[in-house]
């Protein structure tokens, strides 16, 4: 290992959240310390941007996490600052539906700028090839990365944790979902199916803008529990204490479902952008109370292959850290 000083300095700008929501980021991060590089992650704030600007030269490269890292890494580069590496995980599309078209318009012209200021840009969905390339000539592909041996095979405290919370719980059958809880999600379709599965109880964890709404279902209905978040290492203990997990996106690239899969758990995946890539290996239904009932059943009662758990396999955190690894010594080096 180098010493300290020898050791390239890099500087994360991620987005401003918990540190148990989004964890992605900072595993890759703990791979290039191993590595031997000296990575500073930070969530995306003025404070924070305002405190880079003034270390800048500190670091021999900056990454810059879609949207407000990237943003913030473009202006840090751009200011004298070290080579900028985007890391662009979310389709510009997605933000767009989410967003009214004054925020939308800005933020799309603002990452085409981007583009072309990195010395590198990192990219994962593949719609997203094209305009990436417009503005940028230095590209690769990567994807999202998942702690996969922490999640198939996760320690016996961590399971235990799990079960003795989930202990007092009346269920046949469990159902479990992680993640945000906001209305891309399909969170209240999920909730009005649990009148269809009764002998099933769904164990929320996560938080966002409905989290008043599955806490009301929590009260009113002795099949849904809420446990809001837990730590993020306690996660696969909750997985292996269920029987299936449920993701309501019209997304192809989700961590939760690289989770879900690297547990082992039969996967609930709504039907859309996600088919060409998981087909055969999830079972898919329509964001309908009933439907979602009906795949959670199919997947449960479907023999489990293993074939998702192979799958998921090559999106181990090391794999995909070397995508990062790679761009970091391109950018330097150069």
């Amino acid at each position: 290992m180098m010493g300290d000083e020898s050791r390239a300095r890099v500087l994360w700008f991620t987005p401003d959240k918990p540190e148990h929501i989004s964890v992605g980021r900072r595993r890759i991060a703990q791979r290039l310390e191993a590595d031997g590089y000296r990575v500073t992650v930070c969530g995306t704030t003025l404070g924070t941007v305002r405190s880079a600007v003034g270390h800048r030269k500190r670091y021999d490269a900056v990454i810059g996490t879609t949207r407000a890292g990237a943003v913030a890494g473009m202006f840090l580069s751009a200011l004298g600052g070290p080579p900028l590496v985007v890391d662009h995980v979310d389709p510009i599309e997605q933000f767009e539906t989410t967003h009214p078209w004054w925020v939308a318009v800005p933020v799309r012209w603002l990452e085409r700028v981007a583009f072309a200021v990195a010395a590198h840009v990192l990219y994962v969905y593949s719609e997203e090839r094209e305009r990436v390339r417009r503005s940028s000539e230095s590209v690769s592909n990567t994807d999202l990365p998942v702690d996969y041996d922490r999640f198939a095979d996760p320690s016996q405290e961590r399971v235990a944790v799990a079960h003795e919370r989930l202990s007092s719980l009346d269920a046949e059958r469990t159902l479990i979902y992680v993640g945000g809880l906001e209305p891309i999600y399909h969170i209240s379709a999920l909730l009005d199916a649990m009148s269809s599965l009764p002998a099933w109880t769904l164990v929320v964890l996560g938080t966002g803008s409905l989290e008043p709404e599955v806490r009301r279902a929590a009260t009113e209905r002795s099949n849904v529990v809420y446990l809001g978040t837990v730590p993020h290492e306690d996660v696969p203990g909750y997985l292996h204490a269920a029987d299936v997990g449920v993701c309501l996106v019209d997304d192809p690239h989700t961590l939760k479902v690289l989770e879900y899969g690297a547990a082992g758990l039969p996967v609930v995946q709504l039907a859309g952008r996600a088919e060409s890539r998981l087909d055969g290996l999830v079972t898919f239904c329509e964001p309908t109370p009933a439907d979602i009932a009906r795949a959670v059943q199919s997947a449960a009662d479907t023999p489990r292959s293993g074939a998702l758990q192979t799958f998921v396999r090559q999106f181990d955190v090391e794999t995909v850290a070397d995508d990062y690894a790679n761009a970091l010594e391109t950018v330097i080096t150069a």
